[in-house]
């Protein structure tokens, strides 16, 4: 392994595959050691399927001892090492480096324990997001955190991205609903960290630090979850406008009432449209539409109802009604749930964005949006959880077409950009990986940067942990300009910078 300055990263020497088979069949089943390049292929990207990279090898542990071996193996080899949940990321957070090695978690999906007294749960982090709700269900309980892909997405790609989902602006985030890890760190010592079945722990709050740090700071091999209590009912409210920003501001004018909606989600007419078509939720065809989920009891959800109404009708909305039923909300919630394969139908590729605004900032920043669409001659089809301001426009392309991916590249860079200049983040919950690693200069600066690497060089001071993602090198920023590199040195010359 060598450093080098004028990137920035560490480069790792490559490696012999014989004898790292032969080590590893010492204490690994032959049928978790994948080597062959037909075996490798699927591992090659995760969902943002336009950056691809085939590791050298693929291991499927199945017991916390064996990832223990394989990370002090890793370690002393100084081969890099990228732990792998379901591959449903969308930032390229997985995508393998040069001589890697795939740690898949894959084998690691069983809930090992379910309290419905202190309603937690424990599992494994290869379980879907999903699975946990209908585990717990029989206790009248759930999983909050819910993205759209809960039903193939794994808890431990949630934590490692710090997932939302439609009903996180009521019950927060994947870190919200998480009260203790398991990890293996850099020298493969298994660590506690959080409360477990307590609510908090003394001490700094690892808990946290771990939760978006997208595998570069450990390996989580089980999770606690918080589970919460089935609401006594929940409706919710569908409406129509014809103008975008009319539903921007009704959900800037919901929230700022002291309304908290169980979810609020927003789509455009490209995105309505495509959904109508696959799911046929009975959807209006207008401009924009809301689903306003209000959740609790009988009297809490009418009297808000009531109050959401009044403000819909102020911001013009031209078309609500209520769920009548289960079924029906249920219905509405699958038309927004399945809107990303629905564009997917409509075009040959989309690229995925993810940035996050203030609620304020909605109008403003849907209109320029609209202009950067008409700029680059690409179609966007926007769909987003509008109650946290997280934004995920899908731009459509055909990447069969020349200079169709750059030009999505760069609206889905510009649109980061906007969310950064109007006091947003280039992410939400999908995380940096390799996707947005040049608008993270945009939006935090030197110092910031150098902070984010004295911690990973302190959890992981060989660099082996998922290398050259999520963390910007400042050699990177300083080429693009983004920040100011005092006589052509980066500060702190000594740190390592991966």
């Amino acid at each position: 392994m060598s450093f080098d300055p004028s990137t920035g990263q560490f480069e790792f020497a490559d490696w012999d595959i014989d004898s790292v088979v032969r080590d590893l069949e010492s204490w690994l089943d032959v049928d978790s050691i994948l080597y062959q390049q037909a075996d490798l292929i699927p591992y090659e990207c995760d969902g943002l399927s336009a950056y691809r990279k085939v590791p050298k090898m693929v291991l499927l542990p199945q017991t916390v001892a064996q990832c223990q071996h394989i990370v002090r193996y890793c370690r002393e080899k100084q081969i890099p090492l990228i732990a792998r949940g379901a591959g449903t990321g969308l930032a390229g957070g997985v995508l393998p480096v040069e001589s890697s090695v795939i740690l898949s978690l894959a084998r690691f999906n069983r809930i090992k324990r379910i309290d419905p007294l202190q309603r937690l749960a424990v599992v494994e982090p290869g379980v879907r997001n999903l699975a946990i709700t209908e585990a717990a269900s029989k206790h009248g309980l759930y999983y909050a955190p819910d993205p759209s892909s809960q039903i193939a997405c794994s808890i431990g790609g949630n934590v490692a991205e710090n997932s939302g989902g439609v009903h996180s602006l009521k019950y927060g985030l994947t870190v919200n609903n998480v009260t203790g890890l398991t990890i293996i760190n850099a020298d493969g010592e298994l660590l506690e960290v959080g409360g477990g079945e307590c609510m908090d722990a003394p001490g700094a709050d690892l808990l946290a630090l771990m939760h978006g740090s997208e595998g570069l700071l450990g390996v989580i091999v089980e999770i606690t979850v918080r589970l919460i209590p089935q609401p006594e009912a929940a409706q919710v409210m569908l409406a129509a406008f014809d103008h975008i920003t009319d539903a921007g501001k009704a959900v800037r004018d919901i929230i700022s009432s002291g309304i908290i909606p169980a979810g609020l989600e927003m789509m455009d007419k490209l995105a309505i449209r495509a959904a109508e078509d696959f799911v046929h939720a009975d959807y209006p065809i207008a401009e924009a539409m809301l689903l306003c989920e209000l959740d609790g009891t009988l009297a809490e959800i009418e009297q808000q109802m009531t109050q959401v109404e009044k403000i819909l009708s102020a911001c013009n909305a031209g078309h609500v009604r209520r769920s009548q039923n289960d079924r029906e909300r249920a219905l509405f919630w699958a038309g927004r749930k399945a809107a990303f394969p629905a564009v997917g139908r409509i075009s040959p590729d989309y690229y995925c964005m993810d940035g996050t605004i203030p609620r304020k900032a909605l109008p403003e920043v849907l209109a320029e949006i609209s202009r950067l669409s008409e700029q680059y001659g690409l179609a966007c089809a926007n769909v987003f959880h509008a109650g946290d301001g997280n934004l995920h426009p899908l731009i459509l392309y055909d990447a069969n077409r020349q200079g169709d991916l750059e030009k999505a590249e760069n609206f889905g860079n510009d649109i980061l950009r906007l969310c950064v200049d109007q006091g947003g983040t280039v992410t939400g919950e999908h995380g940096v990986g390799v996707e947005k690693l040049d608008t993270m200069c945009h939006q935090f600066n030197s110092a910031e940067l150098t902070l984010f690497h004295r911690i990973k060089a302190a959890l992981d001071p060989n660099g082996i942990l998922n290398p050259g993602k999520a963390i910007p090198s400042l050699h990177r920023c300083a080429e693009l300009g983004a920040m100011h590199v005092h006589d052509g040195q980066l500060p702190h010359p000594e740190l390592p910078r991966f």
